[in-house]
């Protein structure tokens, strides 16, 4: 029978195929189980990335380790800084209370208007009356009144034993008696006398009593020098220690003989005082009014000396607002002291505020003008319609405060 070998090759290559698959499968299980433990292995620790290049050729893969550097922190914007606290200043325990003060410049002046002939003290004027001047600008007045008030005042009396002393101390005594004679009970009066120095005979009193007998001692001087300068610089700075407006009657010849100040350093002196006033009166009026114009060189220097000493009275007073008197007779102290007492106790008082409000020490020249209601020069009258001249009393100027004081 015959038989076909085509099913017998088929099983045959059947077989054989199964056997190439299984030894296929031995061959490949041990490095299966090997994948699989490294897997496992793999698993547990972080998964790197492939580093492998492509097999192309090309570039290595993205996925590897890449190093980032650090971005720096960046601030954010910081808002504004807050306002501050207010800050409160408190006092030290120790000191209690304090308060500042901001002084602002004042100036007053005292300003006295007299009948030219007969030196009467003119009343009845008003603020619209006064224009005021300062290194000639005119001032805005804030204050204004009539001022008539106690005085306080130092006699300040040439008691020295030079030529004719019993004629030149006699005119000193009437002059000093007839000024006490005027004082009222509520004024104050010292009394100094100078020769080639300073004495205080008698401090400020109220009891005329003690001014007289205080004259009575002065009897026989001592020196002949006569030191104006000197005793009206000492005279000023005791007055100025007393608060409020002061006045100095300087009684003497006016002549300086020794003095260690000079006429410039005194009129610098004299510039500079604030509240006080001079008033000043000549002695030994007759005797020059019997000696004058001789002749001769000795006598000449003599009238020379004593024209200079009048015009260095009349400096002192004109600067402050005072008077200056060179009486010849006895008979005319009493009419000069009663218009010493009507320009002292009756003024008008004015207070502005500087423009130039500069605290540097520099001088400052005043002026003092008299108007109308219209702003022109006020006139006055008499009964018989005449015009009659009058004199303004006021300092001629005043120096300002240095900004350290």
């Amino acid at each position: 029978m015959y038989t076909s070998l085509r099913p017998v090759l088929i099983a045959r290559r059947f077989s054989v195929a199964m056997l190439f698959i299984a030894l296929t499968v031995l061959a490949i299980s041990p490095s299966s189980q090997v994948q699989a433990q490294s897997s496992g292995q793999k698993s547990q620790q972080p998964k790197q990335p492939d580093q492998a290049a492509p097999d192309s050729g090309g570039p290595g893969g993205d996925t590897g380790v890449i190093a980032v550097p650090r971005k720096k922190d960046v601030p954010e914007e910081a808002p504004p800084p807050p306002a501050p606290a207010e800050r409160k200043v408190k006092n030290p325990e120790e000191l209690g209370a304090v308060s500042l003060r901001l002084e602002v410049p004042e100036v007053t002046v005292d300003v006295g208007v007299l009948l030219e002939k007969t030196h009467q003290f003119v009343p009845g004027l008003k603020p619209a009356n006064f224009r005021v001047y300062e290194d000639g600008v005119e001032q805005k007045v804030i204050g204004f009144k009539r001022v008539e008030a106690p005085i306080t005042a130092l006699m300040v009396c040439e008691f020295a034993s030079n030529g004719y002393w019993w004629i030149k101390g006699n005119d000193m005594i009437n002059a000093a008696y007839s000024f006490m004679q005027q004082l009222r009970p509520q004024d104050y009066v010292a009394l100094m006398t100078y020769d080639m120095r300073t004495q205080i005979v008698t401090d400020f009193t109220q009891d005329k009593g003690q001014l007289l007998q205080a004259l009575n001692t002065l009897q026989i001087p001592g020196f002949s020098e006569t030191n104006v300068f000197d005793a009206l610089y000492e005279s000023i700075d005791r007055l100025e220690r007393i608060d409020g407006q002061k006045y100095i009657i300087l009684i003497g010849t006016g002549r300086d003989t020794f003095s260690k100040l000079t006429f410039d350093k005194i009129l610098a002196r004299v510039k500079t005082t604030h509240n006080i006033t001079i008033f000043t009166i000549s002695t030994g009026g007759a005797l020059r009014a019997m000696t004058e114009g001789r002749g001769g060189m000795e006598s000449s220097i003599r009238d020379m000396d004593y024209l200079q000493a009048d015009n260095e009275m009349k400096t002192f007073s004109s600067l402050t607002g005072g008077m200056s008197f060179f009486p010849r007779f006895a008979g005319e102290m009493p009419e000069i002291f009663g218009d010493i007492n009507a320009n002292i106790r009756s003024k008008y008082e004015i207070i502005y505020r500087p423009t130039n409000s500069k605290q540097d020490g520099t001088y400052r020249k005043l002026r003092v003008a008299l108007v109308d209601d219209e702003g022109q020069p006020l006139k006055f009258q008499d009964q018989k319609h005449k015009p009659l001249k009058y004199d303004i009393i006021t300092r001629d100027g005043y120096r300002a405060k240095q900004a350290v004081e």
